[in-house]
């Protein structure tokens, strides 16, 4: 007898329950992924993709960091299975329609596309704008499956004006922005994922308050579009946002000034993910309503 994954005959709840396990498998992927790089395991696999070039699961020899690698690489193949579910899902689904058909896919497909990434990190011995890219484009997942939930619940239908919607438009880019200044940071700094692994040659604290300025900047944005959205079924998605920026950047500052203890920079990989989707989030909110341009709305920013 088979498994049931709740997928012959998918009805909405299913598949919100597939998205919702796409997201949390996306995010969980970054956090083990950060693991291997903030304990040194960066090239407990020194392979791509296998193990060693005799064998495909690690020996006794490589110790500790090469069961951390591979275990990041086995979790890989779950993330896999996720997805796919979840394209089964959202493709038997009664009430689906092409373009979710089509997004669903893009993140099956995506997942194994960041699979090859990461090997190509491991074969370039952990480059640090490639290791970028390969958050990067974890981060990108989070956010097409956060995406692909907010369709299959349903979409905005509040009116927002066009100046609100380029404001969060703007700001949306500004976080990707500070996210990416993040990951410079990173490849500047001490956490590279191995011992003889090179760092990117910027300056670690130029760089870090670099990142800090797209900070503020965002924050500025972010409560700027608290104030427009006020009046809105927005605002707690904005407010939430708000949160999620302050309290990203307090733990940015302590690890700091703490000298970017492991425990701390593993909740600010959170924090990244965290920003993605819940940016994300008030995006589609906006962009995905109706234009109310030459309309007066609560949403105005002149409100």
């Amino acid at each position: 007898m088979g498994i049931d994954l709740g997928l012959k005959r998918a009805d909405g709840k299913t598949v919100e329950r597939w998205a919702w396990a796409a997201v949390v498998a996306n995010t969980v992927i970054i956090l083990t992924g950060g693991l291997v790089r903030l304990t040194g395991s960066g090239l407990g696999c020194p392979t791509w993709p296998k193990c060693t070039d005799e064998s495909f699961v690690p020996h006794s020899e490589l110790g500790l960091h090469g069961l951390i690698e591979f275990g990041n690489r086995m979790l890989t193949y779950v993330l896999i299975a996720v997805v796919v579910a979840t394209f089964v899902a959202v493709w038997r689904w009664s009430g689906t329609s092409r373009g979710l058909r089509r997004l669903a896919a893009l993140i099956a497909l995506g997942v194994p596309f960041q699979g090859v990434i990461g090997g190509i990190t491991v074969l370039t011995d952990l480059n640090p704008w490639i290791v970028a890219l390969h958050l990067i484009l974890s981060l990108v997942l989070v956010s097409a499956s956060v995406l692909l939930l907010v369709r299959v619940r349903g979409g905005a239908t509040t009116a927002y004006p066009q100046r609100t919607r380029q404001l969060v438009v703007l700001t949306y880019v500004v976080l990707w922005i500070a996210i990416y200044l993040g990951t410079i940071v990173t490849g500047s700094g001490p956490h590279a994922g191995d011992d003889d692994a090179r760092r990117n040659g910027l300056d670690p604290q130029v760089m870090s308050h670099v990142h800090a300025f797209s900070v503020y900047a965002l924050v500025g944005l972010t409560l700027l579009c608290c104030w427009v959205l006020r009046h809105t079924a927005a605002r707690t998605i904005a407010i939430a946002l708000l949160v999620a920026e302050l309290a990203q950047g307090v733990v940015g500052f302590v690890q700091y000034f703490t000298d970017l203890p492991i425990a701390l920079v593993t909740v600010h990989l959170f924090g990244a993910a965290l920003l993605a989707g819940v940016g994300t989030r008030l995006l589609i909110e906006i962009v995905s309503s109706r234009s109310s341009a030459g309309t007066s709305t609560p949403a105005d920013v002149s409100a």
